[in-house]
């Protein structure tokens, strides 16, 4: 399958938003905000924002990213309006540094499953432990293999993915992922997978 253009489809938000961009953080995430450790925090895979300007609005120092420029600048003039400081970044998940790392706690909705269908997972997974501080939190949302199509992402995946000696405290729990596709609220069978940064 060939890897979408993410710009293309941020700019056809006006009539036909990505299906993942639903206006609101996923509710298994907005469950799990209070969680998050600080101050510093990363959003991977951030798209227009809405699940950084959350996350900025508790208080954290929120550095985010996208592989989309067009939905990095949209997710500045949303901080802007609401006087919001986040530092928003344009890159891509295989090839992650930040000056700003290690982070206290790492936000993942949505990319880790798409890498896995159109590559790039492993790249990403590698770079993640030098990105969380030792006793930092990792969050991951991800459309589970049990929705069908292409989805790759199974429980035992994320279980062998993240283990030692690199993780601990691992958990992960089933959870439904919602989308709008053509003005259709669709719900998605997912996982939420919450794992803690060893100490080195």
């Amino acid at each position: 399958m060939t890897a979408p253009d993410y710009d293309d489809l941020y700019r056809d938000a006006a009539t036909n938003s990505p299906p993942w961009e639903i206006g609101r953080v996923q509710p298994a995430l907005a469950a799990v905000l209070d969680e998050a450790k600080g101050p510093k925090v990363l959003d991977a895979g951030c798209g227009t924002g809405t699940l950084a300007l959350a996350l900025a609005r508790r208080g954290h120092q929120v550095t985010a990213f996208d592989v989309s420029r067009v939905a990095i600048d949209a997710a500045r003039k949303k901080a802007a309006a609401e006087g919001l400081s986040v530092n928003f970044q344009v890159k891509d998940a295989t090839q992650l540094s930040f000056p700003e790392a290690p982070f206290d706690s790492i936000f993942d909705c949505g990319l880790l499953h798409n890498l896995y269908r159109h590559g790039g997972a492993a790249e990403y997974l590698a770079a993640l432990p030098n990105l969380a501080a030792p006793g930092a939190t990792v969050f991951v949302e991800a459309i589970s293999a049990a929705a069908g199509y292409d989805w790759k992402l199974t429980e035992e995946i994320l279980r062998a993915t993240f283990t030692g000696p690199q993780w601990t405290n691992t958990r992960i729990d089933e959870a439904e992922i919602d989308a709008q596709v053509d003005g259709e609220q669709l719900s998605l069978p997912g996982l939420l997978l919450r794992t803690i940064r060893a100490a080195a």
